[in-house]
Formats: structure tokens, C-alpha cells, sequence
């Protein structure tokens, strides 16, 4: 009986360790309680720290609410922590399909595009270490180089060597500029209904252009209390309300 006793208490124990307020989040969004979810998951990022798959289903319930704006903001918060996560990507382009202003960006340069899908194709994490990987294989390839006696291996240590050598650059540089991106504060999306853009931060300054709920814009001034100084991704710019705008 005492044996029964101490296994029921070691399962029950078991089970209240594999509870989680992540687990009880997923539930209630499950049972379509989406602003209870989205709730749940807000807490979850304030009192545990971010993450992208927190990020993505905090959208997700957003998403579900017909809250458009704070959907985007969630899925770019994602994607800034791992930008290769393609549901993410198709779950953004189709919060922006319901924003009113239909941006067209500006071209761009195609190995810029390449370099941009190259290193987004990959996690933050994922490219560290990789980069870690290739620096070890390439001290390997070296070593291969200077003690083995075989002419043939030899080549190989070096060739392999000098390929890892760029491998790990172009791993470094990639988690860098991962790194940045999710440091920098300099994006924010829209949350007004609609947002008169001024040609300076003052209210009685010339009327520019109106944009909508869910826009994003890139922020070039953010040293006035009041305004920012803004930028849409099609390259218009001007002056808008701190308040009209959250910061990604």
C-alpha cells in the first residue's frame, strides 16, 4: 500500500512539473479564448523573458481578435528573433494583407535581396554555431596540415582549412547582424486609426500624407519627446505623434 502510495505521489508530482503557463496558454488558445491566450502570453514574455515561438503565438491570438496591429507587431518581435521561421513569414504577409495601405518597398540591388535571404534563412542561434563548428574544423584541417605525413591529407587539411576560414566569417557575420537587428529599436508599427504625417513636429505644420493601423515605419528621429520622425518602407517621410506608433 505504501508502495502505491509513494507511485501515485511521484506521478502526481510528475504531472505538476510538466505543467507550465506556456502549456496553460496553449490551452486556452486551443479553446479559442484568444484574448485570455494573447493575455497569457504577454505575462509569460514580462515575467520569463522573450522568445520567438511566445512572439508568434502572442500574434496568432491577435491575429484571431481582428487586432491587426498588435498581430504585426508580434510577428515582426518573432522575426527578429529568428527570422527563418517561415510560418511566421506567411503569418505577417497576411496581417499586412488587412492593413489598408498596401506599401510596394523599393528596389533593391539583387545581392543585397541575396544577402538579406541568406542570412535570414537561418536562426541567430543556429549561425553561432555554425560558426563555432567551422572555426574548430578549420584548426583541425590545419593541425591535418602541419603533422600528417601523407601528401594527400595534407592538401586536404589546408584546402578544407582555407573553405572553413570563410565559412566562419560569413557565419559571424551573419549572427552579428542578427545580433543588431534585434538590439536596434528603430522600426514601430502604427496603431492609430489613421495617422496625419507632418513636414515637422508641430502640429500646425503642413499635412504630408495619412497612413492606417498596422503600417510599419522605419523611425529616423526619436530625441523629441512628442514626435517622431518617420519613414515608410517606400521611402516617403515625415513627422508623427509618439503616441500614434509602438516601437518593434
Amino acid at each position: 500500500m505504501k508502495r502505491i502510495t509513494l507511485i501515485l505521489l511521484l506521478l502526481g508530482t510528475f504531472t505538476l512539473a510538466q505543467a507550465s503557463p506556456k502549456t496553460d496558454a496553449d490551452k486556452l488558445y486551443e479553446q479559442e479564448k484568444y484574448k485570455e491566450a494573447a493575455a497569457a502570453y504577454q505575462n509569460i514574455i514580462d515575467n520569463e523573458g522573450i522568445a520567438a515561438e511566445l512572439y508568434y503565438n502572442l500574434g496568432n491570438s491577435y491575429y484571431k481578435l481582428d487586432d491587426i496591429p498588435n498581430a504585426i507587431l508580434n510577428y515582426e518581435r518573432a522575426l527578429r528573433i529568428d527570422p527563418s521561421d517561415d510560418d511566421t513569414r506567411t503569418n505577417l504577409a497576411l496581417a499586412r494583407s488587412k492593413t489598408s495601405d498596401k506599401v510596394t518597398p523599393p528596389s533593391e540591388m539583387f545581392f543585397v535581396t541575396w544577402w538579406k535571404n541568406l542570412c535570414n534563412s537561418l536562426s541567430i542561434h543556429t549561425w553561432t554555431t555554425l560558426a563555432v563548428a567551422s572555426f574548430i574544423l578549420m584548426l583541425l584541417g590545419i593541425l591535418a596540415y602541419m603533422f600528417l605525413s601523407s601528401t594527400t591529407l595534407r592538401k586536404i587539411g589546408i584546402y578544407s582549412a582555407i573553405v572553413l576560414f570563410f565559412a566562419v566569417i560569413l557565419a559571424n557575420l551573419c549572427a552579428l547582424g542578427q545580433h543588431l537587428t534585434t538590439r536596434s529599436h528603430t522600426d514601430g508599427i502604427i496603431f492609430s486609426s489613421a495617422v496625419t504625417v507632418k513636414s515637422s513636429p508641430s502640429e500646425s505644420s503642413t499635412d504630408l500624407f495619412i497612413i492606417h493601423s498596422g503600417s510599419k515605419v522605419e523611425i529616423l528621429d526619436n530625441t523629441l519627446q512628442d514626435w517622431y520622425e518617420v519613414r515608410l518602407e517606400e521611402g516617403k517621410q515625415g513627422w508623427i505623434p509618439t503616441n500614434t506608433l509602438e516601437v518593434i
